[in-house]
């Protein structure tokens, strides 16, 4: 005779005062849960790599100069202008190019506005090319 012979053949018990639980709410006990919420997403931001801004030199500088003062007349030309946008979490950020059709170069708040709506700082500027 084992330990639940007195029992094993019983039928499963069923309450009085309770309807039984759906299969659904049964089995959303047993589903896994995230103890640590937002754990995986700060798991995730710290291994995203950004990229270091690159001081120009002179030269650079005076080659986006001279296409800035080229194209502040001839806003017909496409260009391709790569630039820095630092990153809003982390050191660094990333390099970024805007293919498109400048709508003005506005110099006292230093920036270009595509005709997309797009604005660029010009500091942030690393080449510009034009198509």
């Amino acid at each position: 005779m084992s330990k639940y012979d007195d029992i094993i053949n019983l039928p499963h018990p069923v309450s009085k005062k309770h309807k039984p639980m759906s299969s659904y709410n049964r089995a959303a006990q047993f589903a896994p849960f995230a103890a640590l919420v937002g754990y995986d997403e700060v798991i995730k931001e710290t291994g995203r790599t950004t990229a270091d801004e690159i001081e120009l030199g002179e030269d650079q500088i005076n080659d986006i100069n001279n296409k800035l003062f080229y194209l502040s007349n001839n806003k017909e030309n496409l260009v391709n202008v790569t630039f820095f946008e630092k990153d809003k979490y982390k050191k660094g950020g990333a390099y970024l190019s805007i293919i498109g059709k400048i709508k003005k170069i506005d110099l006292d708040n230093g920036t270009i506005i595509f005709e997309d709506k797009n604005k660029i700082l010009i500091k942030n500027i690393i080449e510009i090319n034009i198509v």
